[in-house]
């Protein structure tokens, strides 16, 4: 008889949004017709629980009784039915489950239930064998899971072997060469054999002893090319120019390096020429000529910082900007969803070791045309677009949990991509300078280990995006590639956050590439680590997993002996796991320990020669006029067909639906919304943030833009290189940034090189236009990330180098793109260009100053900036948003219209101030209110445009939902007789703010909180262990007992998990104790309670709407679910006020329309006829979607399928107020490129209620 029980649970047929998707697909993608029905279900395995705790478990954290059908044990099967269940691979983190298990110890604090989840798919119609093998093939990623019986198991307790000894190779030092060759081919090392001599050489001479397993596990690590950049490091020992058209310019730029090169390194021998050095160079050159000022000094590298004044209610302070930019291109080919996320989590990790908080990230990614059939997808590979959903649901799925606005999405398309991939994330940070103190290590200093626990994920990580990437790959290299856990990375970002926590932090290193044996190895040249302490995942690892794990979301923090204890105190209050693993020691060598035995024992001199020295020789091709983007200029006979072929072109074309996948706005910080005007469709071009300031007022903003064009680059990577860099400075120029104070970071991306000399041409090429660019501009990168190996059997990605601008400003310096004004002219800034199709850096200069100077007077309103696509795309994407019309001049020639043109900008300049512009310009056109575009004799209507544009990629990331049934509504407006009057009246009332694992929204709830004249009182819920829980009941009963409010803020809360929004807020507030104070705070002390978003669905959940009190969901409950567009939302809303019943919506105007930002992924309001009927009649409908005017430009104005458009409701007095969209996200300044009121005054008339 087996102790496991087993639970499926089944959205009801209305809110199968999945099971739908994936019957779609299979008929549209996979091309399988005869499927009738597809019914997708979740397992729950569960052991160790009694029966009380799983009757309750039953309704409240598997299943949700409204929304889903719960089956014990078996479900009914049509006859001809086929099924299969899906599972995570052993070791991979799997979110569902865990979230289940923390769930269900809320229920009961000493339970120590065993779950584990599943998929079940159920495939109706007739099918064939192959055919079902091609749907289990598309569900199942070999990578991270596998196919798993039905039969039940005995039991789920794992009993794990103890792991053997760790293995030493007797014999190794004085092995002949062909019998090391034999063992070197049989370890699958990602060093040379070059590298593995040079060990034998040193264990031989030096430790005279033989090395042990984890010994050369660990240098292949520290020697990889992630970690030491291999590639980079290469000396090149000769450099030949091939003949051709542009040879005088690159061949010039390359001897201006080399002068560079021998001033800088004066009576050196030790630094040689290398794609590295190239790289560097410019900045060295610029920082020794005093242009680099602002550079932060430290020892420690985490990400690019520099010292900025930041304006914080009216005085300055000094503050650290940093940034970054990560890939993660093998990890997202081979998993997606996984490696996408990872690619984001470890961007985030980076500054954040660096003790700065992350509050805006860029993706920029390159695929192939994911429009093609899936038959046309190379063996060995995922279809692209799946891939391209995948990873943009991976990114944005942890990017949407930790809460961070997401201010720029671009995917890049190029048949080469096919190759592999290209997934970058890029993220902003900052602190106060004085918060962060940057020290060595001294002897006798504890290294602690911070935040989640090790196990077999992404063990080879970092060998293994150095490694050669094959048709093999899938099946093999599964557990080189992380999960993501969001809400723990969250929870180190609110520790860092505090001032008294990163004060005592003398080093911080985090857990990217390499694991223990690198995080920690870094901070300090001698250490002693103790992997015995290492908190595991599961039992039976054996050392050299323990070292080199790269599981994700851990630190190493190195403190002073005297604060440990403190430290420890602050992670448990923030709810992290925190354990000293390692001392710092005098002897500089690196020794870890596991089981009593010392297992690495290595000097650091020996570790820091990363490896052997690696040498070659480059040849460099000269790209020829032939095959000039800029040469080529073919008549354009018809216009209007161009035109459109422009806005169809899937470089250009919307990509609206990918980009609301990511929460943009999350912050309220974003200065711009990533597609703005009245009808949100002019994508911006850069993404803009105001400076995180925690407590205060500030005008100061960054701007961050990137550069890159991959057709360019393949002609020329020289070229592509110089206009990638360009092109980021006009974008920065365009929204209103000066350029003198632009700081680059760079991406450099190429195919695997080899001993052909021509293969390293490409990044060669590439730096150097790069350098010839900074050295131009007179501004330098300052750091930057490579990838190397861009290869698939014979086909290489293009030559990749993206430029990153940053850029530091005030609010009021900021333009936005869209068109704002009917009779406006529109001219052109043309990019001055040398001989050789370059930019002419001083000429340039001169224009983008003169720009900012108009910029500065008014006499520009609004630019653009042009790509390959020319004036045609820029002016279209300019009038969508505000549905304008443009008129373009005659005499402009039709080839000018559509020409690359990289560096020159389109200004939208106001009808009189032409004559007063300070630049050199070209007048092309003017702005309309006629809602056409027109063009001598060609004629398009906006309408037309507009569905060109938008259709290119509809059918890979939609933007329409479909029809389903949203049940309309009259939009009458109800007027409470009375409202409900407080009482208990305080000054100052208090509101209480819980924060559990996944809640993000607290930083901004409190400061619209405490704008509005409250108290706040933020508390986190610890549950890590059953003491945890039991405190932290006692905690937030006292808390509750004292405060006046109770706002549920926005968040995932445990990343939505399990499958359902805001269960473990439920769970937690259904304790007894909670909820009793709850309901003497309502019932007692007339007090209010508020939900935001996620905040909504806890209220729901708990019953506190629409009912006023914690009672749990019936069958027939409303309840949230689902968007039926089947995805996450991000944009922003129209809502009305359609009920003055509440008191939170006393300072709203009853009819009036208000615009927030919606973010969330199940917010869809579903309920019976009577119930709806019921919610009217009684005015507890609060607030609706409305779309914002007639003409339907803006798509679906109800972006969740919500029934009457329902956005908001109340309790049936109106003190409890649930809404999805999230009013809390507003401040000066922010969302500067929407229109509408955004400030519907709820928090202001929840504190007026009180007094």
């Amino acid at each position: 008889m087996s102790n496991v029980r087993r639970v499926y649970v089944e959205k009801k047929p209305a809110f199968a949004v999945k099971a739908k998707e994936l019957k779609h697909e299979i008929k549209h993608y996979l091309g399988i017709s005869t499927v009738t029905a597809v019914r997708e279900l979740i397992r729950y395995d569960v052991e160790n629980i009694s029966d009380e705790v799983f009757e309750k478990a039953c309704k409240t954290v598997f299943a949700e009784p409204p929304v889903d059908d719960l089956y014990l044990e078996k479900f009914d099967v049509a006859e001809d039915a086929r099924v299969f269940s899906v599972e995570f691979l052993p070791g991979q983190f799997d979110q569902r489950a865990d979230s289940a298990v923390q769930c269900v110890q809320f229920l009961d604090e000493n339970a120590a239930p065993i779950i584990r989840s599943a998929t079940t798919y159920v495939i109706e119609g007739t099918v064939t064998d192959a055919e079902f093998e091609a749907i289990k093939h598309h569900c199942i990623n070999p990578v991270d899971s596998r196919e798993t019986g039905l039969e039940k198991p005995e039991t789920l307790v794992t009993v794990f072997p103890d792991p053997e000894d760790v293995k030493i190779f007797d014999g190794f030092k004085d092995m002949a060469e062909a019998d090391l060759k034999e063992l070197y081919a049989s370890l699958n090392l990602a060093m040379t054999f070059k590298d593995f001599q040079h060990i034998q050489k040193y264990f031989k001479n030096e430790e005279k002893r033989d090395p042990s397993m984890t010994e050369i596990r660990v240098l292949d690590t520290y020697w990889s090319d992630h970690c030491r950049h291999t590639t980079f490091s290469t000396e090149l020992t000769s450099v030949k120019f091939d003949e051709g058209d542009y040879k005088a310019p690159i061949e010039k730029t390359y001897e201006e390096y080399l002068d560079a090169h021998k001033n800088m390194y004066k009576g050196r021998d030790d630094k040689f020429v290398c794609l590295m050095d190239l790289a560097l160079m410019a900045m060295k050159k610029l920082k020794a000529e005093g242009k680099l000022a602002d550079q932060e000094e430290s020892d420690e590298i985490n990400a690019c910082s520099i010292v900025v004044p930041v304006d914080v209610d009216g005085k300055e302070e000094e503050w650290l900007i940093n940034f970054k930019n990560e890939t993660h291109n093998h990890p997202t080919e081979i998993e997606p969803f996984g490696g996408a996320a990872t690619c984001l989590g470890g961007a985030i990790r980076d500054p954040l070791s660096g003790r700065t908080y992350v509050y805006q990230a860029m993706r920029v990614t390159g695929a192939a045309d994911p429009t093609v059939s899936v038959k046309e997808t190379l063996k060995g590979k995922l279809p692209q677009k799946k891939l391209v959903r995948s990873a943009a649901h991976g990114y944005s799925s942890y990017g949407n949990q930790i809460g961070l606005a997401t201010g720029a999405v671009k995917e890049i398309y190029h048949p080469d991509y096919v190759a592999k991939r290209m997934e970058i994330g890029a993220v902003m940070g900052a602190a106060p300078r004085r918060a962060v103190i940057r020290e060595n290590s001294d002897p006798g200093d504890i290294i602690i280990l911070l935040g989640g626990r090790t196990g077999r994920d992404g063990i080879g990580g970092a060998t293994g995006s150095s490694k050669v990437h094959t048709e093999a790959s899938i099946e093999v290299c599964g557990a080189e590639v992380q999960k993501g856990n969001a809400p723990t990375e969250r929870k180190i970002q609110r520790m860092f956050r505090r001032e008294e926590v990163s004060h005592i932090i003398k080093k911080c290193n985090d857990f990217g590439a390499g694991g223990v044996s690198v995080a920690i190895g870094e901070l300090a040249p001698g250490l002693q680590i103790d992997l015995d302490k290492v908190p595991k995942k599961y039992a039976g690892l054996d050392g050299t997993e323990i070292a080199i794990s790269e599981s994700q979301e851990r630190m190493a923090v190195v403190v002073d002996p005297k604060d440990v204890d403190t430290f420890l105190k602050y992670a448990n209050e923030e709810n992290l796991e925190a354990v000293p693993v390692a001392v710092v020691t005098k002897e500089p060598r690196l020794v870890l320990n596991w089981r009593g035995k010392e297992i690495v024992n290595i000097s650091r001199a020996f570790l820091d020669t990363n490896g052997a020295h690696q040498e070659t020789s480059v040849e460099v091709e000269i790209p020829s006029k032939d095959g000039n983007l800029f040469e080529k200029r073919p008549d354009v006979t018809d216009v209007k067909k161009k035109w459109l072929d422009t806005l169809a072109d899937l470089n250009v074309c919307s990509q609206k639906g990918l980009v609301e996948m990511f929460d943009g706005s999350i912050g309220a910080g974003s200065v711009f919304m990533p597609h703005g005007g009245k009808y949100q469709l002019t994508e911006t071009q850069s993404m803009v943030a105001k400076v995180p300031v925690q407590n205060g007022k500030t005008e100061t903003v960054t701007m961050m833009s990137y550069g890159f064009d991959p057709y360019l680059s393949s002609w020329s990577p020289y070229h592509g290189a110089s206009y990638a860099v360009t092109e980021s400075v006009a974008k920065i120029v365009a929204t209103g940034g000066d350029y003198k104070k632009i700081r680059f970071t760079f991406q450099e991306y190429f195919r695997r090189m080899t001993e052909d000399p021509k293969r390293w041409s490409q990044p060669f090429s590439a730096l150097l236009g790069a350098y010839a660019a900074q050295i131009g501009f007179g501004l330098p990168s300052i750091g930057g990330k490579d990838s190397m190996s861009g290869t698939f059997n014979d086909i290489d990605v293009p030559p990749t180098l993206v430029s990153f601008a940053v850029d530091v400003a005030k609010v009021k310096d900021v333009i936005t793109p869209e068109l704002k004004k009917a009779g406006s002219k529109l001219v052109w800034l043309r990019a001055p260009k040398d001989a050789y199709d370059l930019p002419d850096y001083p000429a340039l200069m001169e224009q983008y100053d003169k720009l900012h100077q108009d910029i500065q007077a008014g006499r520009v309103i609004s630019a653009y900036a042009l790509d390959r696509h020319g004036i045609a795309a820029a002016v279209s994407k300019m009038a969508f948003g505000n549905g304008m019309g443009v008129k373009i001049e005659h005499s402009l020639d039709p080839r000018d219209f559509f020409a690359p043109a990289f560096g020159d900008i389109i200004c939208e300049v106001p009808d009189g101030k032409v004559g007063e512009l300070a630049i050199i310009y070209t007048v092309i056109g003017e702005a309309t209110d006629d809602a056409k575009f027109s063009y001598g004799d060609t004629e398009i209507t906006l309408k037309e445009a507009l569905s060109t544009w938008e259709g290119t990629l509809e059918n890979v990331f939609k933007t329409a939902a479909g029809t389903e049934d949203v049940k309309a509504d009259d939009g009458s407006l109800y007027k409470a007789d009375s409202i409900y009057v407080c009482k208990h009246k305080v000054a100052k009332p208090c509101v209480f703010i819980p924060v559990f694992p996944g809640t993000n929204c607290e930083y901004d709830s409190t400061r619209a909180f405490e704008r509005a004249g409250a108290e706040v009182d933020v508390k986190v819920f610890k549950n890590l262990t059953a003491e945890d829980i039991h405190d932290s009941v006692e905690i937030f009963e006292k808390a509750i007992s004292q405060a006046q409010m109770i706002m549920f803020p926005g968040g995932f809360s445990a990343g939505d998990e399990p499958d359902g929004s805001a269960k473990f807020f439920a769970t937690a507030f259904q304790n007894e104790k909670i909820k009793e104070a709850v309901m003497k705070l309502l019932n007692e002390r007339d007090g209010l309670a508020l939900g935001i978003c996620n905040g909504f669905q806890a209220l729901i959940k708990l019953g506190l709407v629409p009912y006023g009190e914690i009672c749990g969901q019936k069958e027939d409950s409303p309840t949230l679910t689902y968007n039926t567009i089947g995805r996450h939302v991000s944009k922003m809303v129209y809502t009305k006020v359609v009920s003055n019943k509440s008191p939170w919506l006393q300072k709203a105007q009853l009819g009036g329309v208000y615009c927030n930002p919606a973010s969330h992924g199940e917010g869809r309001f579903v309920a019976n006829d009577e119930w709806l009927k019921k919610l009217k009649e009684n005015g507890q409908i609060a607030t609706e979607y409305v779309p914002v005017d007639e003409t339907g430009y803006e798509g679906e104005f109800n972006v969740n399928g919500s029934y009457m458009n329902i956005e908001g409701i109340t309790s049936p007095d109106g003190r409890v107020l649930g809404k999805m969209a999230h009013s809390e996200r507003r401040d000066a300044g922010v969302a500067v490129n929407i229109y509408g009121e955004q400030d519907i005054k709820i928090f202001e008339s929840g504190v007026e209620y009180f007094k």
